[in-house]
C-alpha cells in the first residue's frame, strides 16, 4: 500500500490493523559518469515498493524523502543538498506528522551513507522532547540502510569481490539498471577502480575524486545482479518490518 496513492479514509482504516510505516530516504547526488543522480533515493524506494508487493505482507510505504545531506557532492551539477540542521528538522516534522495520526513504528529505509549521522541525530532530537518532558514517547524510530538488510551485504560481496568501493558502487548501479533499463549509461573508466580517501567539503571531494566515484568500478553492474539484490532486500525488509511492528512499546 502506497500512502501517496491512498485516501485519508484508507489510511484511517490501515491504522486499525497496523501502526507501522516505512519511509524510503536517500539523496539526489552525483554517482559518477554512469550513475543516476537519484540512485540513493531510488534504491530504497525500489526495494520498499518490491516488499510492498509481497502477498503475505501488509506494508505501508510513505513518500520518498529524496533530498538528503550531500554537501560534499555539490561540486557536481545536479546534486541537491540540505544542510544537516535542515535535514534533521525535516525528519522531525515528518515524524511528528505521522505520530500525530497514530503511527507508532516508523522505519526509515536509507540509501545514502552521508545521511546516517544526521538521521541518528534527528532521532535523538525527537526522543529528547519526551525525555525532557518526563514522559514516554509512545513510538519507536528505526534506521535501516538497505545494504545492511539481512543477506544483502553478503550477496553484494559475492557479486563484486573487487571494485565495489563506497560510492557509485556496482551494487547500487545494478539496482537502478534493473528498475530503469532504458536509463543504463556506459563509460570508459580511468582508472578502472576509482581511488579512495576522506570525504570533506565539495571542492576537496571534486579534487580527490574527479569523476565522482570512490573505490568503485560501476562497470561491473548488470541488471541481473540488481534484480537479485532487490529480491533479497525486499524479502529481508518485509521480515524486518514484521519484527519491528511486533515490538512492544511500554505504556
Amino acid at each position: 500500500m502506497l500512502l501517496h496513492l491512498s485516501t485519508w479514509a484508507e489510511i484511517e482504516q490501515f491504522l486499525k490493523r497496523s501502526r507501522t510505516i516505512v519511509i524510503p530516504i536517500g539523496s539526489n547526488e552525483q554517482h559518477g559518469p554512469t550513475g543516476l543522480l537519484g540512485t540513493d533515493w531510488l534504491c530504497p524506494e525500489i526495494i520498499a515498493r518490491e516488499a510492498e508487493k509481497e502477498k503475505a505482507a501488509d506494508i505501508l510505504v510513505g513518500p520518498t524523502f529524496n533530498i538528503g545531506m550531500a554537501q560534499h557532492h555539490l561540486g557536481f551539477p545536479g546534486t541537491i543538498s540540505l544542510r544537516p540542521s535542515t535535514f534533521i528538522a525535516a525528519i522531525g516534522d515528518w515524524t511528528r506528522s505521522l505520530v500525530g495520526h497514530g503511527f507508532e513504528k516508523i522505519l526509515f529505509l536509507n540509501g545514502h551513507g552521508g545521511n546516517i549521522a544526521s538521521i541518528e541525530a534527528a532521532f535523538s532530537e525527537i526522543y529528547a522532547e519526551a525525555s525532557f518532558a518526563g514522559r514516554r514517547a509512545g513510538f519507536a524510530l528505526k534506521l535501516c540502510n538497505w545494504w545492511d538488510l539481512e543477506g544483502v551485504g553478503e550477496l553484494a560481496r559475492e557479486q563484486f569481490p573487487t571494485g565495489h568501493g563506497s560510492h557509485a558502487t556496482p551494487s547500487e548501479i545494478a539496482i537502478t539498471q534493473w528498475a530503469f533499463p532504458d536509463a543504463i549509461k556506459l563509460a570508459d573508466y580511468a582508472p578502472k577502480i576509482a581511488p579512495s580517501g576522506p570525504i570533506r567539503e565539495a571542492l576537496d571531494f571534486r579534487t580527490r575524486f574527479p569523476d565522482g566515484r570512490i573505490g568503485s568500478d560501476p562497470g561491473l553492474a548488470t541488471p541481473e545482479k540488481g534484480e537479485a539484490l532487490v529480491r533479497l532486500a525486499a524479502r529481508s525488509l518485509a521480515q524486518d518490518l514484521d519484527s519491528f511492528g511486533r515490538e512492544a512499546i511500554p505504556a
